[in-house]
């Protein structure tokens, strides 16, 4: 999915990409290989669409925001959009200067913008070299840095040498300044920091943009070109390759749209997002241009096909930003302060009423003693607001994030219900009145605990292949067969069961969903050690257990439908502000080493675009659009996270990990803990297969 997600800016978004292909954008950037000036007029025909001017005063064509110029950027990039856009458009949002607005809006004016503010003032008067300036050997005016503020030079004031650009769309060069009166600049009021951090921001969004059109061409190519008799996408390297060329697109999007919602934050967090998008996003392009060359194969390696031009495109980002490296570490640091993600959703008002009744609820809540608690959560339908009413209050997705964020601010926590908030909305959804009084109540109430007799030996991912049988007896079913790797197995007092109960048809169609009461004769529970020296997982084994007619859910021969409902079952809250375990205690380890920094950095940056993967699945739900990838991805990429900084974080200790300590003790464990992610609820290599198939659309094997 693009950065927008309004149907305002899905629109734009699509007319950029019309605009730019009628103006054929890709040959204009063909044509000046050999004759970089031939992009000279680019500028003004990027200004017949508004583009640069969009986040602009009104007074001079603009008046929106910067995520509606990120939608823009994001837009054109996909395009290939030539010239110096990028530039004239920070440099625009950052001077104050009416006239020289007015200019970029129009195109007459282009700006050249250097990130390093490496001139020096003396005398007042400028002198100094910038050696990577993106857009100057074909701008009307520069944007520089220096030790005691920044400036706009008029390009006629300088040296400008022309550099090498892998990037054939735009041009570089060097800058020299010598003795350049202040008298003939303009100041421009803001800070490095504020240059860089919305140099990053729409960078992101050119990143989002070039990751985009890569994956879309490798899969549509996947989809046609055939080997071996075969079309290339139904290869599982190649659908595994795609999928992952998805998980970093998403999460260069969700970054880049973070970035420039925080904007309007506060500093603190306009910061967080910029740095984190400049470690995702940047890093996410160039990865996603490579696997698109590599899709292609030998077609994708020619000068011909355009592939090359966007990987081009997503190099010359990363280098002129400065690399990953410095992202990371000041993201690090940042983190080291205590500064984290708090993302908010503004409502425009639209949640008064429910927040004014929410928070009369949350606060009379909060006043009874913690034993009594759940029981009013479970009264006022707190517990559960996405449920139906009794119990929940048929909650929309703003309702949730609204009912969530005043409990939260009233210090009262809602119970996980653990299997138990997978089987009740089934029950709900599929079951007979009797079976909603009987099994509903007294789970949210905490009366009953569940576990979930899903996966097999030979059936874990592939739950049509189960083999627990259950045979007709009577008024009810005889269920034999073994079931593993299941939690709370010995705390239960039910489980959700799935047997067969027919073998003919396709294999999911003879599945039964039973409720099993755990105190049955003929059960027999087998702890199962794990790696980590603990046994929370259980083999259970059922030798003919009878489970009663009014047990079943749904009709017989019914329960890959339920099954699908239990599984889906999620409700809609925003991504809490804490970044994981693993990564907060890699945060404490930093200790000033600058490889340290940049590791960790990294590990912020990723646990934090996993929870922005779900908010902008979450703000979807919220403009009534379909589901898109980011919750699928979401896994993917959060089990990676996980895996990935609870490794780092023994690897940051040393030595002290053989101590056995508290913190080196936790460390271990969560790194062999974190080894089953990649297992339960489908293994990551099942889930790219299915985000391969049923996302990007590509061939079965």
């Amino acid at each position: 999915m693009p950065i927008g997600i309004s149907d305002e800016h899905i629109e734009l978004a699509t007319a950029i990409g019309k605009w730019a292909t009628s103006a054929a954008a890709i040959e204009a950037v063909r044509a000046a290989e050999d004759a970089p000036g031939e992009l000279r007029g680019w500028p003004a025909i990027a200004a017949e669409m508004g583009l640069s001017a969009i986040a602009l005063p009104e007074s001079v064509g603009g008046g929106g925001g910067l995520l509606d110029q990120a939608v823009a950027t994001e837009a054109a990039a996909r395009a290939l959009v030539p010239g110096e856009l990028l530039t004239s458009t920070i440099a625009g949002l950052l001077i104050d200067d009416p006239g020289l607005q007015e200019g970029v809006a129009g195109g007459e004016v282009v700006f050249g913008l250097g990130l390093s503010p490496t001139l020096q003032l003396s005398d007042n008067e400028l002198s100094g070299t910038v050696t990577a300036v993106a857009g100057a050997p074909l701008a009307t005016h520069l944007l520089l840095g220096s030790d005691s503020g920044w400036y706009v030079v008029p390009a006629n004031a300088a040296e400008i040498t022309p550099g090498v650009s892998m990037d054939l769309s735009r041009t570089i060069g060097a800058v020299t300044l010598s003795e350049v009166p202040l008298a003939d600049l303009t100041p421009v009021p803001c800070t490095t920091e504020q240059v860089q951090q919305l140099a990053i921001t729409l960078a992101a969004a050119e990143a989002s943009g070039v990751a985009r059109w890569c994956l879309d061409i490798a899969v549509e190519y996947a989809g046609v070109r055939e080997q071996f008799g075969k079309k290339i996408g139904s290869f599982q390297a190649i659908k595994h390759l795609c999928a992952e060329m998805l998980e970093l697109s998403e999460s260069a999007t969700a970054s880049a749209w973070d970035a420039a919602l925080a904007a309007t934050e506060g500093p603190e967090q306009a910061r967080f997002a910029a740095l984190n998008a400049g470690v995702v996003a940047l890093d996410a392009a160039v990865s996603v241009a490579k696997g698109c060359i590599q899709v292609l194969g030998g077609i994708g390696f020619t000068f011909e096909h355009d592939a090359h031009l966007y990987l081009r495109r997503a190099i010359f980002l990363r280098s002129w930003i400065g690399g990953v490296t410095p992202a990371a570490r000041a993201l690090a640091q940042l983190a080291a302060t205590d500064v984290r993600r708090h993302s908010t959703v503004d409502f425009e008002g639209a949640d008064a009423e429910i927040r004014a009744e929410a928070s009369r609820i949350a606060a009379r809540i909060s006043a009874l003693p913690e034993s009594e608690r759940r029981a009013a959560l479970v009264e006022t339908g707190y517990i559960t607001p996405h449920w139906a009413k009794p119990y929940g209050v048929g909650a929309s997705a703003m309702e949730q994030i609204v009912i969530d964020e005043e409990l939260t601010r009233a210090g009262v926590g809602r119970v996980d219900l653990k299997i138990g908030g997978w089987a009740a909305p089934t029950i709900l959804e599929h079951g007979t009145p009797e079976q909603i009084e009987k099994f509903v109540g007294p789970t949210l109430s905490g009366d009953i605990i569940w576990c979930q007799l899903f996966s097999e030996p030979g059936a874990g991912s592939d739950l049509a292949s189960l083999r627990t049988k259950a045979v007709r007896d009577g008024n009810g079913w005889r269920l034999t067969g073994q079931k593993v790797w299941t939690s709370l197995a010995k705390e239960a007092h039910w489980a959700i069961c799935l047997a067969r109960t027919s073998t003919e048809g396709k294999p999911h169609a003879g599945i039964t969903y039973f409720l099993l009461d755990m105190s049955s004769e003929g059960l027999d529970i087998r702890p199962l050690r794990e790696m980590t020296g603990e046994a929370l997982f259980n083999e259970v084994f059922l030798d003919n257990v009878f489970v009663p007619d009014e047990c079943v859910v749904g009709e017989v021969n019914g329960g890959w439908k339920l099954t699908r409902t239990t599984l889906a079952n999620e409700r809609i809250a925003m991504g809490g502000h804490r970044l994981g375990d693993s990564v907060e205690r890699a945060v404490t380890l930093l200790g000033g080493d600058p490889v340290k920094e940049a590791e960790v950095g990294k590990a912020v940056a990723w646990a934090t675009t996993t929870k922005l993967l779900s908010n902008r699945a979450l703000m979807r739900s919220l403009f009534g659009a379909a589901p898109g990838a980011e919750s699928s991805v979401g896994k993917l990429v959060g089990v990676r996270s996980r895996q990935d900084s609870a490794e780092l974080v023994v690897n940051l200790l040393g030595d002290r990990v053989f101590s056995g300590d508290d913190l080196s003790t936790a460390a271990v464990h969560e790194q062999l803990l974190t080894r089953c992610l990649s297992i339960a609820g489908g293994t990551t290599q099942v889930l790219r297969n299915v985000a391969g198939e049923r996302i990007l659309g590509l061939p079965r094997g």
